[in-house]
C-alpha cells in the first residue's frame, strides 16, 4: 500500500474526518485529500504529526 493509502486506512479505522485529521496537524483538508490520493507525498515533519492523530508509528504510514 502507498502511504495515501495508509494514511486513509489508519484515518477510517478511528472515524477520522479528513478535515479533522487536516485541521489537528495544521494543513488544509485538500492537501491531506492530496496525500491520500497519492499526488503528493507528506514531509518527515508531517509525516510524523500525522501518525501523532492516527496513534500509530511512522513507519506503519510508509510500509508497503
Amino acid at each position: 500500500m502507498s502511504v495515501g493509502a495508509n494514511i486513509k486506512e489508519k484515518r477510517e479505522k478511528l472515524k477520522i474526518s479528513q478535515s479533522k485529521l487536516a485541521e489537528a496537524i495544521g494543513i488544509s483538508q485538500s492537501l491531506m485529500a492530496q496525500f491520500e490520493r497519492g499526488s503528493k507525498i507528506p514531509n518527515l515533519m508531517l509525516g510524523r504529526d500525522i501518525a501523532r492523530v492516527l496513534q500509530c508509528d511512522l513507519d506503519e504510514l510508509v510500509k508497503e
